[in-house]
């Protein structure tokens, strides 16, 4: 995990927007790159005057170049550092959100550029689109689990949804399928029962959109149902029927949910029977 001595020197006036908060360089940034270096090594980032900008992954495959893993000039990005990282992701959903089903890890903004971690029960779902990350997910994993174990949270198994067209921009295969690590099952049928604002869910994590069920949506939908009571309401895109079912429990007078896939519409429709909401 050792950062490089590589460095990526920015063009004059370029990289506005990593200079105003973001995370991301691309290529037409760059002027310049000195040091031997693989794609998806840790390199310095300096300004074109030499001012540091921090460090991060470079891909020189894909247009977005570097994605920043820290501000500060001198952070090593050691086993330490990832440790500390994936800590404060599940201290802060800890103390912020019910942890039984939720976003463990949302890419860049708990530092993890590329990646996303969400947890339905005793399943973790993994989505990889940086190959920095690409390169390192079986040590993140293994701090997942160490981190959720230690505080007493069971896991059984973490599935990896790449089935990604992302991907190829980063010069990944796409694929799917259970990870391999000591106590994780991999002979599981991809379905787990979550409840989320008192809802019951079936979710689909390996034929489902995304990771199986948009869990970052949660409060958006408790919102939704405060805003719905005696309304007619229409869910578009419905997928799992949940924008639909929260209208419904917070007191719609009638909820129409509309979705292309067929097995989108069977799913909304056996979640509203599994809640008394037919």
């Amino acid at each position: 995990m050792m950062n490089t001595q590589a460095v990526v020197h920015i063009r004059k006036g370029e990289a506005r927007s990593l200079k105003a908060g973001g995370m991301w360089i691309y290529d037409n940034e760059i002027e310049r790159i000195e040091g031997e270096f693989e794609n998806g090594d840790i390199l310095r980032v300096e300004d074109f005057d030499g001012y540091p900008l921090g460090c991060g992954f470079i891909n020189t495959r894909s247009k977005l170049t570097v994605r920043m893993l820290s501000r500060k000039k001198d952070t090593v990005i050691d086993d330490a550092f990832i440790e500390m990282r994936v800590r404060n992701a599940w201290e802060y959903r800890r103390q912020t959100v019910d942890t039984s089903s939720c976003r463990l890890i949302f890419g860049e903004a708990d530092g993890f550029p590329g990646l996303t971690v969400d947890r339905f029960g005793q399943i973790l779902v993994a989505q990889v689109l940086s190959l920095g990350m690409e390169l390192r997910k079986q040590q993140l994993f293994a701090l997942l689990l160490q981190t959720l174990h230690a505080d007493g949270a069971q896991i059984d198994a973490i599935y990896e949804r790449n089935d990604v067209k992302l991907r190829q921009k980063e010069g990944m295969e796409q694929g799917t399928g259970f990870v391999t690590l000591d106590g994780l099952r991999t002979d599981l049928d991809g379905h787990v029962t979550i409840r989320e604002n008192g809802i019951l869910y079936d979710v689909d994590y390996i034929h489902g959109q995304k990771t199986g069920f948009f869990l970052d949506q949660k409060y958006n939908r408790r919102a939704a149902a405060q805003l719905a009571q005696g309304k007619h309401v229409l869910d578009c895109f419905t997928h799992t029927g949940s924008f639909a079912l929260n209208a419904a429990k917070g007191g719609a007078e009638h909820v129409t949910a509309v979705d292309v896939s067929e097995s989108a519409i069977e799913m909304a429709r056996a979640n509203a029977a599994r809640n008394g909401l037919e």
